[in-house]
Parts: C-alpha cells; sequence; structure tokens
C-alpha cells in the first residue's frame, strides 16, 4: 500500500522578476541557425532568500534537488527543448513550478481505519515472531544433554 500524498496548492505562481533569466547557444541539430541564436534558456534564484516560497518548501527543495543548487545557493533550471526563447523560457519557469509544487505536497494524515489495520498487522507480526521463538528454543532445548 504505497503513502498517499495530499497537494496544498496545484497551480503555483513564479514571480519572474525575482529569476535570474539568460540565454546561451543551444546544442543538437538546427544547422547554421544553431551557431547564430541564443536559445537555451538558464532560470536562476537564490533558494534561501526566497521569500515567495514558504520555508518549510525551501527546505525540500534543497533536500530534493542538491544536483541542481550550485555553491552560491541557486537553484539552476536550463532548457534546450525547442529553437525559440519564449519556448525554452517557458519549459524552465514550468519545472520551477513543478519543482516547488512537489515539494509542497503533504502526505495526508492516516484515517481511524488505516491505523486500525496498521495496529492488526503489527499484532499479527508480533504473535507469529513469539510462536517461531518458542519453536526455536523447543528445538534447542531438545539437543540439550542431561547430565543428571
Amino acid at each position: 500500500m504505497g503513502q498517499k500524498w495530499e497537494i496544498l496548492d496545484t497551480q503555483v505562481h513564479v514571480p519572474v522578476e525575482r529569476l535570474t533569466v539568460s540565454y546561451s547557444r543551444s546544442s543538437g541539430p538546427g544547422g547554421q541557425h544553431v551557431n547564430k541564436v541564443n536559445t537555451k534558456a538558464e532560470v536562476r534564484f537564490h533558494v534561501h532568500t526566497a521569500e515567495w516560497i514558504p520555508e518549510d518548501v525551501r527546505q525540500k527543495i534543497v533536500e530534493k534537488n542538491k544536483s541542481r543548487i550550485n555553491k552560491a545557493g541557486e537553484l539552476l533550471v536550463t532548457s534546450e527543448v525547442s529553437r525559440s526563447q519564449r519556448r525554452n523560457l517557458s519549459d524552465c519557469l514550468q519545472k520551477i513550478s513543478a519543482i516547488i509544487g512537489e515539494a509542497s505536497e503533504r502526505p495526508r494524515e492516516p484515517s481511524a481505519a488505516d491505523i486500525a489495520l496498521r495496529a492488526a498487522r503489527i499484532e499479527k507480526r508480533n504473535k507469529e515472531r513469539l510462536k517461531q521463538k518458542k519453536i526455536l528454543s523447543a528445538v534447542k532445548n531438545s539437543r540439550q544433554v542431561d547430565f543428571d
């Protein structure tokens, strides 16, 4: 049984004015066009000072995206899926929104039925463990030799 999650806010507003956007040359096919135009979008923002994100969500972002955060503490997202700067920028914003949305998810509270089911399973496991322990103890006792 997998753990169910509750999403608090599905649409995350990312203020573009708080982001640092830069463009560079993209790799891949495109002929002469790819060598002339800066279409690869690179968006970064400092995670610890982003007050538009709640503190607990910021901490989860840092935990889950260690490989995307540089030494300066900036979350770096790049996109070069399109030959258009605008589409690549929008793809980066969608990625940031998805990262924030994923970090905003909270595990739902277990219901009374879930708690009861878990308690019953633990009790059954303990009974089975004690039963196996008694069987093993009896086997070991039967191996002992009486010296009387």
